[in-house]
């Protein structure tokens, strides 16, 4: 999907107190980490934090500060009591990509459930995503061909528009 060299480079950030407690693996991380390598990306960091706004709000901006890619969250999306990631998210980002939280959420009959959002940070596009492997590959995966074009744009890249399946 994206140049060859590790042009485009992601990182992934998991919201758990389980993970950071021990008493979770992180599967989430792991599996989306993977899907990344396999999409093309190179991978620039892989972190775990606790949930919470200000734990969320506080990594994203460690992880954009000077930074040019995609940084995906997993977890924090749902509806418990401690699932902030959504707004530590909106705390930090400059503009809201409405469309490609509502792409992701639609790629499963659950997504529904899902609280996450997406925006960029300077040159850095973030992205929540739900907590579970299966849901979090299924949600990167639906909005995977948007990927390059948007952070190419973001690049302050002159990027033609994709082909799509009606040209």
């Amino acid at each position: 999907m994206f140049r060859n060299g590790w042009g485009v480079l992601a990182k992934v950030i998991t919201v758990s107190d389980g993970v950071i407690g021990g008493y979770r693996e992180d599967r989430s991380g792991e599996a989306l980490a993977a899907r990344l390598l396999e999409l093309g990306f190179g991978l620039a960091g892989r972190s775990a934090i606790a949930d919470g706004a200000e734990e969320v709000a506080a990594a994203l901006r460690s992880a954009a500060e000077g930074f040019s890619g995609l940084v995906v969250t997993t977890g924090g999306t749902g509806f418990g009591p401690r699932d902030l990631t959504p707004e530590g998210t909106r705390a930090v980002i400059e503009r809201e990509a409405p469309g490609l939280a509502e792409r992701s959420r639609s790629a499963s009959p659950l997504g529904g459930l899902s609280r996450g959002v997406a925006g960029t940070l300077g040159k850095t596009l973030i992205l929540n995503l739900p907590g579970s492997p299966r849901g979090a590959i299924e949600s990167l995966d639906a909005v995977a061909d948007l990927l390059g074009h948007a952070l190419s744009l973001l690049a302050g890249e002159d990027a033609p528009h994709p082909k799509t399946s009606a040209e």
